[in-house]
């Protein structure tokens, strides 16, 4: 599976000052690219619109990306409500550490502004004020358990877009599963899955993560929606929603 990814933090390419330091073939790639590599073909992308701009992408992953401009989020939409499969995650307030300072564009972007395509989808990203300091774990039906770290919640938005009764709120609202059109979206409240820990990846990361990318395809066991392949053709699969939320067959 090929797929598209949009994100700020360092995921693709090691976190440097220095871009020379990229060509260094000794220099360890981010865990989370290794992880998606052993299965998948991860592919950086800067836009998601223009003409051509998503040719070959099976699905996509939007990890705390720049604000999407109009056209875009206009793209994004068109794309998945075609059949596309899209992971986004929209950290309200982002702990990981950066060496760039405040104000510096190479530094990640430290609160998802991306209302427009999350209220288009029929969802609002909140700040959750009651949470708990420090790193916790957060049970969902599909990934297993996720690390969050001053997470955000989400919430429905009734009557703001037909999208909202095509959503579904797992694992304490940190989670919505949403049917698209023919596509569907996953969207996670938190970003801290991809932080080291100890400066090291626990297993417990690469398997949440292993496990959300897995899930993007069209033969995933609780994937809840239809993938877009490289035919162009959509498939069905079964839905998985944390038990207690509002769980409702799909149309």
């Amino acid at each position: 599976m090929t797929i598209g990814l949009s994100t700020s933090l360092p995921i693709f390419w090691p976190e440097t000052a220095d871009p020379s330091d990229l060509l260094q073939q000794d220099r360890p790639l981010p865990w989370p690219r290794v992880a998606i590599e052993q299965h998948h073909r991860l592919v950086p992308i800067d836009t998601i619109a223009g003409e051509g701009a998503l040719d070959g992408i099976d699905a996509l992953m939007l990890v705390q990306p720049r604000p999407l401009s109009p056209g875009e989020n206009v793209a994004l939409d068109q794309w998945v409500r075609e059949g596309g499969q899209a992971l986004l995650f929209a950290d309200p307030v982002l702990t990981e550490e950066s060496r760039f300072a405040l104000g510096d564009k190479r530094r990640p972007q430290d609160v998802a502004l991306l209302s427009p395509i999350l209220s288009r989808w029929g969802l609002e990203l909140q700040f959750d004020e009651t949470g708990q300091e420090g790193e916790q774990l957060v049970e969902d039906a599909v990934a297993g358990p996720v690390p969050v770290h001053m997470a955000g919640r989400l919430r429905l938005v009734q009557g703001a877009s037909e999208a909202a009764d095509q959503c579904e709120l797992g694992a304490q609202a940190l989670i919505a599963r949403c049917r698209i059109g023919k596509g569907k979206v996953t969207v996670i409240a938190d970003a801290a899955l991809f932080e080291l820990a100890d400066n090291e990846p626990d297993n417990l990361r690469r398997a949440a993560l292993a496990r959300l990318v897995d899930s993007l395809a069209p033969d995933a066991v609780g994937s809840g929606g239809a993938n877009r392949g490289n035919d162009g053709q959509t498939g069905e699969s079964g839905g998985g929603l944390a038990p207690g939320k509002r769980e409702k067959a799909y149309d």
